[in-house]
């Protein structure tokens, strides 16, 4: 068994806090009334519903009745991109950028391949970073959904969802932002913001997995995803899941008393095992924004191996991280986000995400940085591309 376990790939899943299973166990056995129920019984779930809905509003700083349930992050963008669509028959654009998670990406491909729609792929710079002249410029009278995500997964670069969203409503453009990886980490204040539309992920805030909301401004048009019962309002059919919304509630409501804190918190320990990798491991840069970015999370290519075999070495020494999205772990080609920055193929082909949660200390920092290095030297000394007589790791105590 490896010495210690060491969790640093959050911004796939995040652990469910004590407090969310402790609030959401009493619907599994005694409160298990349907809350659509007219009597008593279904009446008091239907109250802790509503709870929930107003702990998920506050996060936001929006109004209760702007919060949809749904499923997932997934389900979210997918309504929201498809219920806008549907809900202008007569525009035929799409505007969305090449650094989409493939929940957004993927669905507009589809959309223009399959039913006709114009798509436009929006490109970053070598930092991540849009053209808000290239945003205003894609946004015509044709275009029904601008979609574009507030932080990136896998490189945390940060999108200026205020000044995007200010030439969405300029244009006339409904705004969409998929904001899955900065719920929780970030301040996101609906009652500022220029956002129509916005998507959360239960379990990237320490709820479970399988439950999920999209925020709906007042006035926005879009059509329901999913067609039934009255449930949501008569936006989303379906009998609620209510442990899970319950317990979703109860994870907003601790990220909003924690935000400050914890977001300090985790940029200084992502800072130190930054740094202190870049101080040990020659050739290895930063994807991304480094001064605009999630404060949890860094991306680094370490030049010479490849990504995939430094995450294989890691988690036999019981770190676990990622090369990117989960939900393209399983191909072997380079990011689509780091390609879009074009990263260098040496770089991009050997690049690793750490990404921390509030549950991660200075000594998981310190297991990183005492392990890592000899793992990359160890690869790059098998690697036909790496010279002989490049500068090493350096090999100093933690």
């Amino acid at each position: 068994m490896p010495p210690r376990q060491v969790y640093l790939d959050n911004n796939a899943t995040t652990q469910v806090a004590p407090e969310v299973l402790e609030a959401m166990l009493p619907f599994f056995k005694d409160l298990y009334g349907n809350p659509s129920s007219m009597h008593a019984f279904g009446g008091q779930v239907a109250q802790h519903v509503q709870q929930a809905r107003e702990r998920v509003a506050a996060l936001l700083n929006a109004h209760p009745d702007e919060i949809l349930f749904t499923s997932c992050g997934t389900e979210s963008d997918n309504h929201a991109i498809k219920g806008v669509l549907e809900a202008h028959p007569e525009k035929r654009h799409l505007v969305t950028t090449k650094v989409e998670h493939p929940a957004v990406l993927n669905v507009c491909r589809y959309l223009a391949k399959h039913h006709g729609y114009r798509l436009t792929e929006l490109p970053v710079d070598r930092r991540g970073n849009l053209d808000l002249d290239q945003v205003a410029a894609a946004l015509t009278p044709d275009t029904a959904l601008l979609s574009v995500m507030t932080a990136n997964n896998e490189t945390g670069t940060l999108f200026p969802i205020e000044k995007i969203g200010a030439i969405a409503r300029e244009k006339g453009v409904t705004f969409h932002t998929d904001a899955v990886q900065a719920a929780g980490k970030l301040p996101l204040d609906m009652a500022r913001l220029p956002v129509d539309l916005l998507s959360i992920s239960g379990h990237k805030l320490h709820a479970p997995k399988g439950i999920g909301v999209l925020y709906i401004r007042r006035g926005t048009r879009i059509m329901p995803f999913m067609h039934g019962g009255h449930q949501e309002r008569g936006r989303r059919a379906g009998t609620e899941n209510v442990p899970y919304i319950v317990g979703l509630g109860r994870a907003c409501e601790l990220a909003r008393v924690e935000l400050f804190e914890e977001t300090n918190r985790l940029r200084q320990l992502r800072d130190r095992l930054e740094q202190g990798l870049l101080a040990r491991i020659p050739s290895t840069h930063i994807n991304g924004n480094p001064d605009w970015r999630l404060p949890n999370t860094t991306n680094l290519g370490f030049e010479y191996i490849e990504g995939e075999a430094i995450l294989l070495h890691l988690s036999a020494a019981g770190i676990a991280a990622s090369s990117g999205s989960a939900c393209t772990s399983g191909s072997l080609e380079p990011s689509h986000v780091l390609m879009a920055m074009e990263v260098p193929f040496t770089y991009a082909h050997g690049s690793v995400r750490f990404s921390l949660s509030k549950y991660n200390t200075d000594q998981d920092i310190d297991y990183v940085l005492a392990t890592l290095p000899g793992i990359v030297q160890k690869l790059r000394d098998m690697s036909p591309f790496y010279p002989k007589d490049a500068p090493r790791v350096v090999e100093t105590a933690s």
